[in-house]
C-alpha cells in the first residue's frame, strides 16, 4: 500500500465565541460567512443573544439594533484574532442589509461595520473581492420602476473581505519552502482567482428537511471557500470556519490538503454537513481532473498562438508558464476515516506514488518520470 499523508478535521457544536480549545496562533486561514446584520430572517438569531437588540428592533431604532448586532460578532472576530497566526488571513464573506423601517428604505452597510471593527484590532485589510451573484428576476429593480427619484439601485453582490494579521506570513526554512512550491496554483488561474470581481459563482440551494435550517444556513457555493484556500494557505495549513453552517468550507478543504476546524450553534446542520463527506473523494478527484484539464487546454491554446514554453512541471510534465509552477502538485483524496460523529482523518495519496490505473491520467503527463517524494506531512491540528 501507498505511503499516505493525512489531514485532520473537526466540527464543534458550540458557540465561536469562546474558541478556547483552539490554541493561540495556531489558524493559518479563517474563511467564513457570519450571520448578516439587519437581514430579517437573521433577527431571531441575534435577539436570542441579546434582548436589548429585539428592544430596539421593536421600537424601530435600527442604528442601535445594527451596532448591538454587530457587537455581537466583534467577539468572534477577537477570537479570530487570537488563533491566527503572524501573517495568517482572514476571508469574510458578507452582505450588506437593506430594509424599510416605519416606511422608510435604507441600506446598512455591513461590510464597512466590519473592516472597522479589523481596523481597530490592528489587523492589515487586503484588497476586497467583489461577489456578483446570479440573479433570476426579471425585475431587478426597487421602489417607483421609472419614476425618479425614488428607485433604488439593487444588491447583486456581495463583498469577501480580506484580512491578513500583521506582516506576510514568512516561510523560512527548505521544508515549509517545499510545501510552498507544492502548494502553488497556475498562472491562468492567478488570473482568475485574483480578479476583484467574481462572477458566475451561482448560489447554493440546499436540500434541507427543515425550511428554517434552510433559509439560515447561509451557504456559499462550493467554489467560493475552494478558491480562497487554494489562494491564501499552503498544504497542511488548518483553516477555521466560526460559522460552519453545513461545512462548504470544511468540505473543501478536506478536498484541498488543509486541516479545518469549524464551530457551529445549530446541530440540525450537523447533518447535512455529514451526508457530503462521504463524496469528498470523488468531488476532490473531479476538481484535479477540472484544473488539469483546463490547464492542458489553456497551454495547448497558448502554444499554438506564441510557441513553446520554457518551463515543465516536474511531476506532471506538463508545460508551465512561470517557474513557481514547476513543483505544483494537486493532492488526490485516498480515503476518509470517521473517528466519530465530529472527528474526521483524511488521507491522501503520496506525492511519490504513481496514480492508480483506474484513475485518469493527467494531461500530457510523463509517466515514466520519477516523481520526487513529498517534503513532509501537513501540520497536525493542535486541537487532536
Amino acid at each position: 500500500m501507498d505511503k499516505q499523508t493525512a489531514t485532520q478535521h473537526q466540527v464543534m457544536l458550540e458557540d465561536a465565541h469562546d474558541m478556547s480549545a483552539v490554541e493561540d496562533r495556531s489558524i493559518h486561514l479563517v474563511v467564513t460567512s457570519p450571520p448578516y446584520p439587519m437581514i430579517e430572517m437573521w433577527d431571531d438569531h441575534f435577539s436570542t443573544t441579546n434582548s436589548a437588540i429585539a428592544e430596539a428592533l421593536k421600537r424601530s431604532d435600527t442604528d442601535r439594533a445594527f451596532e448591538l448586532m454587530h457587537q455581537d460578532l466583534d467577539g468572534i472576530w477577537h477570537e479570530v484574532q487570537r488563533v491566527l497566526v503572524p501573517g495568517g488571513i482572514a476571508c469574510i464573506n458578507i452582505g450588506d442589509a437593506t430594509r424599510t423601517i416605519q416606511g422608510n428604505f435604507r441600506l446598512f452597510a455591513n461590510h464597512a461595520r466590519i473592516i472597522s471593527m479589523f481596523h481597530s484590532m490592528g489587523i492589515y485589510q487586503l484588497p476586497t473581492i467583489l461577489w456578483r451573484k446570479t440573479t433570476n428576476a426579471p425585475n431587478k429593480f426597487m421602489g417607483s420602476g421609472m419614476m425618479p427619484p425614488g428607485a433604488y439601485v439593487t444588491l447583486e453582490h456581495e463583498y469577501i473581505l480580506v484580512f491578513r494579521n500583521g506582516p506576510k506570513r514568512e516561510f523560512s526554512d527548505g521544508r515549509e519552502k517545499q510545501i510552498r512550491r507544492q502548494s502553488a496554483y497556475f498562472w491562468e488561474e492567478r488570473n482568475l482567482w485574483f480578479s476583484d470581481v467574481w462572477m458566475g459563482l451561482p448560489g447554493t440551494i440546499q436540500n434541507l428537511k427543515s425550511s428554517d435550517t434552510r433559509r439560515r444556513s447561509a451557504a456559499f457555493p462550493f467554489e467560493l471557500p475552494y478558491r480562497l484556500i487554494n489562494m491564501f494557505s499552503v498544504n497542511g495549513d488548518t483553516v477555521l470556519d466560526p460559522f460552519m453552517g453545513s461545512g462548504t468550507t470544511m468540505l473543501a478543504a478536506m478536498c484541498a490538503g488543509r486541516n479545518s476546524l469549524g464551530y457551529e450553534i445549530d446541530d440540525k446542520l450537523q447533518s447535512v454537513f455529514l451526508g457530503k463527506v462521504a463524496s469528498v473523494p470523488d468531488i476532490a478527484q473531479r476538481l484535479i481532473d477540472d484544473r488539469l484539464r483546463a490547464h492542458h487546454d489553456f497551454i495547448k491554446e497558448r502554444i499554438a498562438s506564441k510557441g513553446d514554453l520554457k518551463y515543465t512541471n516536474h511531476h506532471y510534465g506538463f508545460a508551465v508558464m512561470t517557474r513557481q509552477e514547476q513543483n505544483l502538485y494537486l493532492e488526490r483524496v485516498k480515503s476518509i476515516q470517521y473517528l466519530s460523529e465530529n472527528r474526521f482523518t483524511v488521507k491522501y495519496a503520496n506525492l511519490g506514488s504513481v496514480p492508480d490505473a483506474d484513475q485518469p491520467s493527467p494531461p500530457e503527463a510523463n509517466s515514466s518520470k520519477k516523481l520526487p517524494q513529498r517534503a513532509s506531512k501537513g501540520h497536525q491540528l493542535k486541537l487532536f
